[in-house]
């Protein structure tokens, strides 16, 4: 398999659950975003330096903010908000987490993106780095591609939807 168009990436924490378990081995799509936007609800595999760590390394989280919109937390039912639309998060949210422990009310600045774990009690996503330098936010031009399928163990195959 060419690391030129499509790449595995293993998944080695909790943050996604039940999407992805540890141990998973993920197909990422590199030429995703080459000529189509980032959208709302995609997975991707990006490297957090400067934005989650301070050194490169490779994150799986999903799209919840793109360039321009106001994401909140929470509203009255305690959902997160896009552009003053609750998300539906039932599909992908673990089961038994909230949308969010901590509140937040951010807009995501031109060429960046907004993500968050799906396991959020265990993720340390764009939340848990509001006061760091960058405020969270993920530079597009970070994105590796676009998680598309899991490949590995066969028990667990599947084409993932948008």
């Amino acid at each position: 398999m060419s690391n030129f168009l499509v790449q595995q990436f293993e998944i080695s924490s909790n943050s996604m659950e039940n999407s992805f378990q540890v141990g998973d081995r993920a197909l990422v799509n590199k030429t995703a975003y080459w000529f189509n936007p980032v959208s709302r609800g995609d997975v991707v595999v990006f490297d957090g330096q400067d934005s989650f760590s301070s050194e490169p390394k490779d994150y799986v989280k999903r799209v919840i903010g793109v360039s321009g919109d106001r994401v909140r937390c929470c509203d009255s039912e305690g959902r997160v908000t896009v552009n003053g639309t609750a998300l539906d998060e039932a599909s992908y949210l673990y089961p038994g987490d909230s949308p969010s422990e901590l509140e937040f009310d951010i807009e995501v600045p031109q060429g960046k993106l907004w993500l968050m774990g799906d396991h959020r009690s265990q993720s340390a996503d764009s939340r848990s780095h509001l006061g760091n330098p960058g405020g969270g936010f993920v530079s597009e031009a970070k994105l590796k591609g676009q998680v598309v399928a899991i490949m590995w163990p066969p028990s667990r195959l599947q084409w993932l939807s948008r």
